[in-house]
């Protein structure tokens, strides 16, 4: 019951590929059932996605969900094949997050075997769920949103396992990506200054972007949004000035901004048209929250130096489950260099993750019990 040979074994598939989420998504049932987990695939736009719990049956029984995904973005080839170097596993999806995944499923395992010996982890019911599309860029067809929408996916609390550095996400910022146009007039290449060169005038946009009233807003958690130009394409041959290029770009904004506002703003910027938005909400939660209170005591009783509450700056499938009234925080591992060519997840991390977890699900039915009182008490009032 390794957690840093099941991470390995996971980077070994290709999953920015379907082909290589669907042998994984194999991979993983057949991991559950053979340590005694049933375990069931849904089907959401051809990729499968894994459902399984652990605990009482009773309906009314205290719930947590683990949330996890098995997707990556692409990576080189190396990449997938996992390198130890001391208390670092590196690879493709190690820290984003088959690394937290591995820890994850692993404690669920912990979860299921405390409970059939009569331990206080069997006292709560523990869903698992691994979606394969976590890192798509369908922000509004993800099967997070669809399963929480469909009821497959009940709790008290769920907890996404993105990489935290062991601390406890209780924000994250929400997303509006825009694809723009930006218009010029073309003319022959060896006369440029005929022309309004539209490449060369994205560039300057983004730069604009960047300096508008949004960009300097803050909140409790975060000094800032952050801006990102993650896609520029224009032109149609060598020989000419381009007279539209496309760009996209990634605007991540804090608590308490409209994104509407952010868009009207971007929308006054002369010779500018949008195209296509994407948008999901930011992810908060109180820090306050019992089911939070009982995840920091976890995290503490696991060692030194972990469990603070914090704000991240990725956007969350966490909001799935706050948009239907569940409360919801990313925590994982530790780690570094998700999204390049060097990621990292710290071992030791993983295995304090698991047992932090197991931990978590013990205190579950106080927690379950304290939220209940405090809907009374704001009830009252």
């Amino acid at each position: 019951m390794d957690e840093r040979v099941l991470t390995e074994r996971l980077v070994g598939y290709d999953t920015s590929t379907p082909d290589g989420l669907r042998a994984a998504g194999g991979f993983v049932k057949g991991w559950l059932e053979s340590h005694g987990i049933d375990a069931r695939d849904v089907d959401h736009d051809g990729l499968p996605v894994l459902l399984a719990s652990v605990g009482p049956t009773d309906p009314d029984a205290p719930a947590v969900v683990f949330h996890g995904h098995v997707d990556v973005v692409p990576g080189l080839e190396g990449q997938f094949t996992p390198r130890p170097d001391g208390d670092r596993l590196y690879g493709r999806g190690t820290y984003d997050m088959k690394g937290g995944l591995a820890a994850m499923l692993c404690a669920l395992h912990d979860c299921a075997q405390e409970g059939a010996a009569g331990g206080p982890a069997g006292r709560a019911r523990v869903q698992l769920v691994v979606v394969p599309d976590e890192e798509s860029e369908q922000v509004n067809r993800r099967s997070t949103d669809a399963l929480v929408k469909a009821g497959l996916l009940r709790g008290d609390f769920a907890i996404t396992g993105e990489p935290t550095e062991l601390q406890i996400g209780v924000q994250a910022k929400g997303v509006l990506a825009m694809r723009l146009a930006v218009h010029g007039v073309s003319a022959h290449g060896s006369t440029p200054w005929l022309g309004d060169n539209a490449a060369l005038k994205a560039f300057d946009v983004f730069r604009r972007i960047e300096t508008l009233p949004f960009s300097r807003q803050s909140s409790d958690l975060y000094d800032r949004p952050s801006i990102n130009l993650s896609r520029i394409h224009g032109g149609d041959a060598f020989n000419m000035v381009p007279d539209r290029c496309e760009i996209t770009i990634d605007i991540r904004f804090v608590p308490g901004q409209e994104p509407e506002e952010i868009l009207r703003q971007v929308r006054a910027i002369p010779d500018v048209e949008v195209l296509k938005v994407l948008e999901r909400a930011p992810a908060i939660v109180s820090r306050s929250n019992p089911f939070v209170v009982a995840l920091r005591d976890a995290v503490g009783r696991t060692g030194e130096g972990a469990g603070l509450t914090v704000g991240r700056d990725g956007a969350s499938d966490a909001f799935a489950f706050l948009e239907a009234g569940i409360p919801a925080v990313e925590f994982g591992p530790s780690g570094n260099g998700h999204h390049g060519p060097e990621e990292w997840v710290s071992v030791a991390s993983l295995a304090r993750y698991r047992q932090a977890l197991v931990e978590f699900v013990r205190a579950v039915p106080e927690a379950a019990a304290q939220a209940r009182a405090d809907a009374r008490l704001q009830g009252e009032a």
